[in-house]
């Protein structure tokens, strides 16, 4: 009986992740926010607004659609939310992630098509293996069972200081997954992946994406195809890029502090 069992199970299996699978997971998302207003106590009511305007404008929702070698994860489109009345004259804006990322398991590579000031890029580069520690730990996120992953890890980033000088810092940040066996596809959103199940949830620290809801071999399926246009450069290449705007804006804003009311946000970091 037992022996019927499995071999029922397994036919199941193999129906369900055939090599024409697919699935479509949906994803949301929550970011930690460290907001500072300088000269300001961080329980007013203007703190509280502005926390309430950035826990708005960072929820978003993702799609993550996926075969047993190929992937596309991208922002999904909804009707732009009405404008948030301004806070004691500070108003936040946070514009819409227009990235897609192409993920082939298979060929261990990766494509994004970005646009960052106005300017396409296409970074073209190889998925480097996340060293994933499992843990016993589990816990169920809608129908399936997960298990628990972490990864440790450090990364710089720049800070404006009290005497307008930027500095750079280099913090530790420690990465859980939860994974699905149930769906034992080596991927998930953004760029994690390389754990024996698909990833439905990450928390980073600062970020968390939690999958809401799963569809497996749909009656009608998504074309999965590799993004084209845009400036290709490496993955080395165009955090170069970002950096060296991400400083430029940072003085720039450095120039402009005089007196009065200064918002500081941190993201993700």
């Amino acid at each position: 009986m037992k022996t019927l069992a499995t071999i029922i199970i397994l036919a199941f299996v193999t129906t369900v992740f055939s090599q024409d699978f697919q699935g479509v997971a949906t994803y949301k998302s929550h970011r930690k926010m460290d907001l500072k207003l300088e000269n300001e106590n961080e329980n007013t009511e203007l703190h509280k607004q502005l926390r309430e305007q950035l826990k708005k404008q960072f929820q978003k929702e993702f799609t993550l659609t996926f075969s047993k070698e190929e992937s596309i994860y991208k922002q999904n489109k909804s009707l732009a939310a009405p404008s948030p009345k301004p806070s004691n004259g500070i108003f936040i804006s946070v514009s819409s992630n227009s990235d897609i990322t192409y993920k082939n398991i298979k060929e261990n590579r990766y494509t994004v098509d970005t646009e960052v000031y106005g300017k396409r890029f296409l970074i073209k580069d190889t998925i480097k293996p996340i060293q994933w520690e499992l843990q016993a730990e589990t816990k169920s996120i809608g129908e399936y069972i997960c298990n628990k992953a972490i990864f440790k890890d450090t990364y710089e980033t720049k800070t404006l200081t009290d005497e307008g000088t930027l500095e750079t810092v280099t913090k530790e940040r420690i990465t859980t997954a939860w994974y699905t066996m149930q769906i034992p596809v080596n991927n998930g959103p953004q760029q994690f992946q390389g754990l024996p199940g698909l990833i439905l949830e990450i928390n980073d620290g600062k970020l968390t994406l939690v999958c809401t809801k799963i569809v497996l071999n749909a009656e009608e399926k998504e074309k999965i195809e590799e993004p084209k246009k845009g400036k290709k450069v490496t993955q080395e290449a165009f955090d170069a890029i970002l950096q060296k705007k991400s400083e430029e804006m940072m003085e720039q804003f450095r120039g402009r502090r005089k007196g009065g009311r200064e918002v500081m946000i941190s993201v993700g970091g």
